[in-house]
């Protein structure tokens, strides 16, 4: 049957419709509703952080269970220490990892390209570009993770999940796929061996057969596109340039595209956010590395300018940076209880690493607190480098995700810091998910632990200054309520 969905929506069904057991996953733009929408369906939960989640996707494979990982794009930094391994590994039933990316940087810290994760970690890659190549693209994967023995990427973008269109579901044979123990009779070397002769074949055979690969000839020139900007070409197409639409973008089905490059004058590729096809293809066709395409999010105006310009090998790109001044500052809540912490930490004069919480909206002006903000929970360790005594703050999800690993660090190698815990008891900045407590695990591993409920009648500048003339690493637990969340009721 066929229903008008959003994308959002046909993800849903595809995997109520290929009988996923589990999911699991970090919130975070633009993927958080993807979760939100599956509860009560299909048995989910957020992890501590993405590593875990994947783990525990593989582990419900190993046991024949369908799983998917949902994850933003600098998730899979953090999967992908298992990522890597898990092709030679092998696995069992069908495992999707949803990548959500974020070209041009609405909600996140950079505008990387998950796509890359298909060439570092040698799995397939889906980079659907409709609501129906969304659907199929779920569809197909599980079947190809299974035959295969390996994860799948499937990338999502925000403009994807909110586009509309009709999908056909289908109904799909429950299927159970089971780990192989016999792997374990082969080395380390000859594991890779075996995906050499077994797996990437197959992965190759897909991508050259796939019918989401869509073949357009239309005229001299053509454009090779692929994830959402491939609906955007179809809208700025003239109707005598052709059209090659990729949903499966690792391997690239490079016969494919050998015989649509040799069959046109001029070839566009049009993608986002990096020219992960375009660097493949050498010099032999146009796109950002020439100046047709600009980098980031690609806009229909963007591809009718390329278009007009197939003739030129090159056009000079003008990038001017987008200042804070021109976008407008994202501000901490005017009611925030950790308003006075703030400007107490800034008049200390120390240096201070923040977080990828809420924190990290103190970095611009009014505020200007932070010197360094690198990535979710890593404010600790990078404390730990500076030359002299500063402050981490961190957030507790923060803390959970992955500044615990820095904490741990920090007192195995005797360093100088003063660590703030912003125990608000939310991941606020991602739609208020319930964060782990640790207090009674950091009392207990820091000496030095001192608990503050705020807001509080208390010298705030005063026990930083304590805390800063004092020998070795102290701990600051923070506790308030976020005015957003802090009525949340966990279910």
């Amino acid at each position: 049957m066929k229903n008008d969905v959003t994308g959002l929506e046909a993800a849903v069904f595809a995997l109520l419709d290929c009988n996923v057991r589990i999911v699991t996953g970090v919130p975070g733009f633009p993927i958080t509703d993807l979760m939100e929408n599956i509860r009560g369906k299909i048995k989910n939960e957020w992890s501590v952080n993405e590593k875990v989640a994947l783990e525990i996707a593989l582990g419900s494979s190993i046991c024949g269970e369908r799983s998917a990982v949902i994850t933003k794009h600098v998730g899979m930094n953090i999967l992908a220490d298992t990522l890597v391994s898990s092709p030679t590994h092998t696995i069992g039933a069908g495992v999707v990892i949803f990548a959500g990316d974020d070209p041009g940087i609405q909600k996140s810290q950079n505008e990387q390209d998950s796509r890359f994760y298909g060439l570092v970690a040698e799995v397939p890659v889906f980079d659907p570009s409709t609501a129906q190549t969304l659907y199929l693209s779920i569809v197909n994967g599980f079947e190809l993770s299974e035959k295969m023995h390996a994860p799948v990427i499937i990338r999502l973008t925000d403009r994807l999940l909110k586009s509309e269109g009709s999908i056909k579901r289908t109904r799909i044979s429950p299927h159970r796929a089971g780990f192989d123990k016999k792997i374990w009779e082969l080395t380390m070397l000859g594991k890779h061996q075996r995906f050499h002769l077994e797996s990437y074949p197959e992965m190759i055979r897909f991508a050259e057969a796939s019918k989401l690969n869509d073949y357009q000839k239309r005229g001299r020139n053509g454009i090779i596109s692929s994830g959402f900007p491939s609906s955007l070409v179809e809208s700025a197409i003239p109707e005598n340039v052709s059209h090659l639409a990729l949903s499966v973008v690792n391997p690239l089905p490079l016969a494919l595209i050998d015989r649509f490059i040799s069959e046109h004058e001029h070839v566009l590729v049009v993608e986002e956010t990096e020219p992960v096809i375009e660097k493949q293809l050498s010099n032999r066709v146009l796109g950002k590395l020439t100046g047709h395409i600009p980098y980031g999010v690609v806009e229909e105006g963007n591809i009718r300018t390329a278009i007009e310009n197939f003739g030129k090998g090159s056009i000079e790109r003008i990038i001017i940076p987008q200042t804070i001044a021109e976008r407008g500052a994202r501000l901490v809540c005017e009611d925030c209880p950790y308003l006075p912490l703030y400007d107490a930490v800034k008049e200390t004069g120390v240096p201070v690493a923040g977080d990828l919480g809420c924190s990290i909206l103190t970095s611009a002006p009014p505020h200007s607190l932070l010197d360094a903000a690198f990535s979710l929970g890593s404010s600790v360790g990078t404390a730990c480098g500076f030359n002299r005594k500063g402050i981490a703050i961190v957030g507790d999800f923060g803390l959970a995700h992955s500044g615990i690993a820095g904490l741990i660090n920090a007192v195995h190698n005797d360093h100088e810091l003063v660590v703030i815990v912003l125990q608000n008891e939310v991941a606020a900045m991602t739609g208020g998910q319930e964060a782990p407590d640790l207090t009674g695990l950091v009392s207990s591993y820091i000496r030095d632990t001192e608990i503050i409920d705020l807001p509080a009648d208390i010298d705030l500048k005063k026990i930083l200054r304590e805390k800063l003339g004092k020998k070795g690493i102290s701990v600051i637990i923070a506790k308030a309520k976020c005015p957003k969340f802090g009525n949340v009721e966990y279910i």
